[in-house]
């Protein structure tokens, strides 16, 4: 029993360790941006450079990793101080702006790898087309399709060279079919997890 927690103390240091050498970007701060980089803080990732303009709103507490208190405050901000105080160690940068292709090239250059964490269709759609012209050997792990509830085994990963994209790829965001932290969870944390699954076998 003791030989079995030795070795697995000795596993999870050496996943920190090569983690905490790597940096990771997320375009969005909202459902999956902000559960997916409390996902990676909490394994110890060494730098996340988050990006958002948005501000946190009391609709966003259904699904969103902010706080009632944090109501009014920018999200890459309200994220900033939630990681830290999950692991102080984790290197959070921000950046609140309203991302364009020139901005994100500028600001997600030096990551390992990028996630893209927006609702809008058209955000999505210009985050995977500038990462395939000015980042074509970085992997871009996307969500797609996590609105509504149940069908939990509707979820899963497809990979297309440097593009991972998590979620059913159909249930979109919709007055009949709005983002619920279950899902939004559940695709976050596939999210994060490809993303660990990247950087500890590249």
């Amino acid at each position: 029993m003791f030989r079995k927690a030795q070795y697995q103390a000795i596993l999870e240091e050496t996943i920190r360790n090569t983690l905490k050498a790597k940096c990771v970007g997320i375009a969005g701060a909202g459902g999956l941006g902000s559960n997916c980089a409390v996902a990676l803080a909490r394994i110890g990732i060494g730098k996340l450079i988050i990006a958002d303009f948005d501000v946190v709103s009391v609709g966003n507490l259904n699904r969103q990793y902010y706080f009632l208190d944090q109501v009014g405050m920018y999200k890459v901000d309200a994220l900033k101080e939630n990681i830290r105080r999950i692991d102080p160690a984790v290197l959070v940068e921000v950046h609140n702006i309203r991302l364009d292709p020139d901005a994100m090239v500028r600001i997600f250059v030096a990551c390992d790898v990028l996630v893209e964490a927006f609702d809008l269709a058209e955000m999505k759609q210009m985050i995977a087309e500038t990462a395939a012209i000015h980042f074509p050997g970085k992997p871009l792990v996307m969500g797609l399709g996590m609105a509504g509830w149940g069908n939990s085994n509707d979820m899963r990963v497809t990979y297309q060279e440097n593009l991972i994209i998590c979620g059913d790829g159909i249930s979109e965001i919709s007055n009949d079919m709005p983002p619920l932290a279950p899902r939004v969870g559940i695709c976050a944390n596939m999210q994060a997890n490809e993303t660990i699954n990247y950087l500890l076998i590249e």
